[in-house]
């Protein structure tokens, strides 16, 4: 009975362990790297009529790793090149280093500083299994000698029969688990790795052979937290824009910035908008002026562009003065104007 409570006190630290321990999440950036940026000429024009310029990020780089290359994927939610083996839980909604899985069980993310003990925690626990189903089929076994009969014994305890029962179904999870990730180790790959690039049969660049796999997991000093988890949310600070941008390197001949030469072409076209709006009304009043002093001019509405559908007909004793029959063209008509 001793036994059996330390073996299970080992699992439950063991589970602390790897469910309270920080799977090595990589801290995300307040702003994509500068570094990186690069200036692209887009579809759209602005009101100068030159290309407005966007910024872009290179969505992959290529680095070495053991004289091969290796491509690393440009992470938009933590504005960071992830390094390599790394990847973005997306139910913790971090990037973390040597990213195994997220195991629900344990409600962590597996990753480079904890799976060593979830290794040790899923290990212990199949061992677990089989010490307890090892224990009771002996109980079971003793009872069933003193009173000569299975069923008997187990009337007489029917809790080694719900924990032979139960342990040997578990055996068969946390058993198959073990066995998959100790062949994972001998290889050095993780269950991401494992599941995403089995159909790609390329090279494991990471193997260094069964021992040394084993070596790495098991006896490499963890690296210390790059979080600090109790430490004060500091305020974002904003960074001026990038130096060297195009934007900000357009300049007008004037020796302006761009966004003044815009500003002073909309205040010129507003006056001029002004002074044509003047001119027009000054000279509607000119012409109906000499119209009234009884002087033949040009209908102000055919100066202004607004054709008259029809025009009632001159008087009969007007018919032998002068008219002047100025027309703008409506479709294919003219419209004759005639004044007195």
């Amino acid at each position: 009975m001793l036994k059996y409570s330390w073996h299970l006190a080992m699992v439950l630290v063991l589970l602390l362990l790897t469910s309270a321990r920080d799977p090595g999440i990589i801290p995300r950036n307040l702003h994509p790297p500068e570094e990186e940026f690069c200036y692209e000429s887009s579809a759209s024009i602005e009101a100068g009529g030159r290309p407005t310029p966007s910024l872009q990020l290179p969505r992959t780089k290529e680095i070495i790793v053991d004289g091969l290359p290796v491509k690393i994927k440009y992470c938009d939610t933590c504005m960071l090149y992830r390094p390599p083996r790394c990847s973005h839980c997306s139910i913790c909604d971090n990037c973390v280093e040597r990213f195994d899985h997220h195991c629900p069980w344990v409600g962590q993310c597996i990753g480079k500083r904890n799976y060593r003990f979830f290794f040790m925690f899923v290990s212990s626990s199949a061992l677990l299994c089989i010490f307890v189903f090892s224990m009771s089929a002996l109980y079971m076994k003793f009872l069933k000698d003193d009173y000569g009969n299975v069923w008997k014994a187990m009337k007489e305890s029917p809790a080694s029969v719900v924990l032979m029962a139960y342990s040997f179904i578990a055996l068969w999870f946390v058993g198959g688990l073990t066995g998959f990730h100790l062949y994972l180790i001998g290889t050095n790959q993780t269950t991401y790795e494992n599941f995403r690039y089995r159909a790609a049969d390329r090279r494991n660049v990471y193997d260094q052979g069964c021992l040394n796999n084993f070596l790495e997991v098991f006896c490499t000093k963890i690296e210390p937290s790059k979080n600090n988890f109790h430490g004060f949310v500091q305020e974002e600070v904003l960074r001026p824009p990038p130096k060297g941008s195009p934007r900000d390197a357009e300049v007008d001949e004037s020796g302006g910035s761009r966004r003044a030469k815009v500003e002073d072409d909309l205040e010129i076209g507003d006056d001029l908008l002004k002074i044509s709006q003047r001119r027009d009304f000054a000279e509607v009043g000119d012409v109906r002026s000499r119209v009234s002093d009884g002087m033949p001019q040009k209908s102000p509405d055919v100066e202004l562009g607004l054709g008259l559908e029809s025009q009632a007909p001159p008087p009969a004793s007007l018919s032998g003065r002068h008219h002047s029959s100025l027309g703008r063209r409506n479709g294919s008509k003219e419209i004759p104007l005639a004044f007195p």
